[in-house]
């Protein structure tokens, strides 16, 4: 299937229109994967424009029974996700105490008590933090950002024993990574 029919119902801006109201009768199934490392894969062949990634993520939504589509006004269509659809590709302070993250499709969001980070297991089975970002969809943390917060972090006790590395933004907790028992320490510790 080509895109152009998707593409003919999608704001060149890029501009984030109202998916979630969008309920189109006509469904179907689009060769297209999301990769865990952020690439778009449409029928075997990465996608090279990084606009027309942007468009695309503007008319994707998860569902409640965890299926990712592209959705319009006229159709929607079924696509694979590997991991989480976007990634975290950059973080700034605000000089108020609070952070920015930036995703991979041009995103910006602040990390506060809406778009919090949480720890969930990536398909290796790692737990890596992940935030929300709108209708339903995570970016998940890329590696240079979290290695970027963890240099920055600090640890506090968890109630039932045992350290989660993580940092406050807009006065929020934000879990990195829980320490193990052997790894509690000052500073510098690996978390998992």
């Amino acid at each position: 299937m080509t895109l152009d029919p998707l593409l003919a119902h999608i704001d060149p801006e890029g501009e984030i229109p109202p998916v979630a109201s969008w309920h189109p009768e006509h469904q179907g199934e689009m060769d297209l994967v999301i990769a865990a490392d952020g690439r778009w894969i449409h029928e075997g062949v990465a996608i090279a424009r990084p606009r027309l990634v942007r468009l695309l993520s503007t008319i994707l939504r998860r569902e409640e029974d965890g299926g990712y589509w592209l959705v319009t006004p006229a159709e929607k269509q079924r696509i694979r996700v590997e991991d989480r659809p976007f990634l975290v590709v950059g973080a700034e302070p605000d000089g108020a105490g609070g952070w920015w993250l930036t995703t991979n499709v041009g995103d910006r969001l602040g990390l506060d008590g809406q778009h919090p980070l949480s720890l969930s297991e990536t398909p290796r089975g790692e737990l890596v933090p992940e935030v929300p970002v709108r209708f339903g969809l995570a970016a998940r943390l890329g590696r240079n950002v979290y290695y970027r917060l963890v240099e920055l972090a600090e640890t506090r006790d968890l109630p039932g024993g045992g350290q989660e590395l993580g940092l406050v933004s807009a006065g929020v907790w934000h879990p990195l990574g829980r320490l193990e028992e052997s790894e509690r320490l000052d500073g510098g510790a690996a978390c998992s």
